[in-house]
C-alpha cells in the first residue's frame, strides 16, 4: 500500500478517467475516496459524505454488506475462475441464472445471458435482436429505434441507441439505422406540451409515423429506460411504456427495456418495467445485481425470444460473449445479492425515502428561482434542474454547476451533474437522516450559487 502522499503526486498523472478530459483530471486531480461505511463515503483528508450518488447508480445495498462480501471472499478460493463458454460451466453460475430468473419471473423473463456490465448487456439485447429476426426468417430486420435523452452505455451499439450527443459526436460516424424519438420530457420537448399524457400520445405518434417512413419490416427493437436516468431523471406518464409495447406488438419489433439503473428496487419496485405494467420481450441490468460489489451485468430474454433461438438450426448458435460471462466469483456475488435485496426489502425503503428526497426537492424549488424542474417520485431517483432564467429556461452555465457541486460536497453530501441537472441515487438502505442530509448539503449548494 502507497501512504497518502504517493497518492496525491500520482492522482490523473497515469489514469485516465472516464467521463472527463485528460487535461481537465491532471489540473483538477479528483476527489480520492478511501473508505466507505453504509452509505457514508470518505476521502483522502478524512472528511465524511453521504453518498447521494451511490456510487454511480448501483451500491443499491450500501457499503457494508459482509454477506455479499463473504460470498465473493469464498469463491476466490473455491473457484477463482472459469471460463462459462459451451461446454464447461460452474455451479455458482447455474444458482445465480435461477436466482435472476426468479427475481424477474413476473415480468416473464426465462433465459439469462451474463455480461461485465451494463453496456455489455445492451450490446447483447442488440445484438441477439438482429440475430432473432434472422433466425424468424426476416433477416431486413436490422434497425433500431430509441428515445432522446436516454442513455444505454457506451460499446458501439449502445452508444448508437442513445439520445445524448455528448456520447456520440466524438465516436461517429456509429452504427448505421439507429434512429430517435423525442423524450417524454414535460419541461422540454419540441411539441412545447406539459401535459404528460398528451405528450406520451404525441411521442407514440412519431414512433408510428417513424415506423411507416422506414417500414415496420426493418426495424428488429425499440429500446427504453423505463425512467430515463443519466438523462436527467425523466420520468414518462404512465400511459408511454404501455403505448410503445403495443405499438411493438403490432408491427412485429422486439421492446428492449434497459434496466440496468431501474431494476433492482431502485424505483421502488423490483424492476421499472413493473411500475407501467410492461413485459418486455428482453431487458439488459447491472449495477444492482450486485450492488457494484463486482462487476457483472445480464442480458433477460423472454420464452418467445428464447423458444426462436432453443428451436433453431445451427444458426441459433450464439456467437458472441465475453471472458468474464458468468464469472464464478461474479455469480457468486449476484446470488447473495439478491437474497440480501428480498431479506432487506429495498424496494419499500426506495419508495419510501425516495419520496422524502423527491419532496425536500419539491421544496427547494420553491424557495430558490433557479431551480427550473424538479423530477422523481418513483423511487430513489431525483433530478433537479437548475437555470440562470427561469422564465426562458436557459440551462445554468459549467462554472456554476461546479459550484453547486463542490459547495454540497462539502456541506455533506456527494451529488453528480449531468449536464444542467443535480442527479441523485443514493444507496436503497439509506436512512430518513442522510436524506436529509443530502437536502441540507444540495440546499447549501443552491445558497452558494
Amino acid at each position: 500500500m502507497k501512504d497518502d502522499n504517493f497518492l496525491r503526486a500520482n492522482n490523473a498523472r497515469h489514469l485516465w478517467h472516464p467521463m472527463g478530459h485528460p487535461g481537465d483530471m491532471m489540473a483538477h486531480a479528483p476527489t480520492i475516496i478511501t473508505g466507505a461505511q453504509g452509505s457514508v463515503i470518505e476521502d483522502i483528508d478524512g472528511h465524511k459524505t453521504v453518498d447521494a450518488v451511490g456510487g454511480l447508480w448501483c451500491v443499491n445495498l450500501g457499503y457494508s454488506n459482509d454477506v455479499v462480501k463473504d460470498a465473493i471472499a469464498k469463491q476466490l478460493y473455491d473457484l477463482p475462475y472459469y471460463s462459462a463458454f459451451a461446454g464447461t460451466t460452474n455451479p455458482r453460475a447455474i444458482e445465480a441464472s435461477y436466482a435472476v430468473r426468479e427475481f424477474f419471473a413476473d415480468d416473464g423473463i426465462s433465459r439469462v445471458f451474463f455480461t461485465s456490465g451494463g453496456s455489455d448487456a445492451v450490446e447483447t439485447c442488440l445484438r441477439l435482436a438482429r440475430q432473432y429476426h434472422r433466425l424468424r426468417g426476416e433477416p431486413a430486420r436490422t434497425k433500431f429505434l430509441s428515445l432522446k435523452k436516454g442513455y444505454h452505455g457506451t460499446h458501439f451499439g449502445g452508444a448508437s441507441v442513445n439520445g445524448n450527443i455528448r456520447f456520440r459526436t466524438a465516436y461517429e460516424p456509429l452504427l448505421p439505422g439507429c434512429f430517435h424519438l423525442p423524450s417524454p420530457y414535460t419541461y422540454r420537448n419540441p411539441f412545447n406540451e406539459t401535459d404528460p399524457a398528451k405528450l406520451a400520445q404525441l411521442i407514440a405518434q412519431t414512433m408510428e409515423d417513424e415506423i411507416a417512413f422506414q417500414g415496420a419490416g426493418t426495424i428488429a427493437a425499440f429500446i427504453m429506460e423505463p425512467i430515463q436516468g443519466a438523462g436527467g431523471v425523466i420520468v414518462p406518464h404512465e400511459t408511454f411504456m404501455p403505448l410503445a409495447q403495443d405499438i411493438c406488438e403490432r408491427h412485429g419489433i422486439l421492446m428492449i427495456a434497459d434496466e440496468v439503473i431501474t431494476g433492482f428496487g431502485r424505483t421502488g419496485d423490483w424492476s421499472g418495467s413493473r411500475h407501467w405494467g410492461v413485459k418486455p420481450d428482453m431487458m439488459s441490468c447491472a449495477k444492482g445485481i450486485t450492488s457494484a460489489y463486482f462487476p457483472v451485468g445480464a442480458a433477460l430474454l423472454n420464452d418467445k425470444v428464447a423458444d426462436v433461438f432453443e428451436s433453431s438450426d445451427a444458426d441459433g448458435s450464439i456467437f458472441h460473449g465475453y471472458t468474464y460471462s458468468a464469472h464464478p466469483v461474479g455469480a457468486a456475488a449476484v446470488t447473495a445479492c439478491i437474497e440480501e435485496t428480498l431479506r432487506l426489502d429495498t424496494k419499500t425503503n426506495a419508495a419510501a425515502r425516495g419520496t422524502q428526497l423527491y419532496e425536500g426537492a419539491l421544496a427547494l424549488a420553491d424557495r430558490f428561482d433557479i431551480i427550473g424542474d424538479v423530477r422523481g417520485g418513483h423511487g430513489l431517483m431525483v433530478g433537479i434542474e437548475i437555470v440562470s432564467d427561469k422564465a426562458a429556461k436557459t440551462p445554468m452555465d459549467a462554472a456554476t454547476m461546479k459550484r453547486i457541486h463542490q459547495t454540497a460536497y462539502e456541506a455533506g453530501a456527494m451529488v453528480r451533474l449531468g449536464m444542467q441537472n443535480i442527479l441523485m441515487s443514493p444507496p436503497l438502505t439509506i436512512s430518513a437522516d442522510e436524506v436529509d442530509q443530502i437536502l441540507t448539503g444540495v440546499e447549501a449548494g443552491l445558497k452558494a450559487a
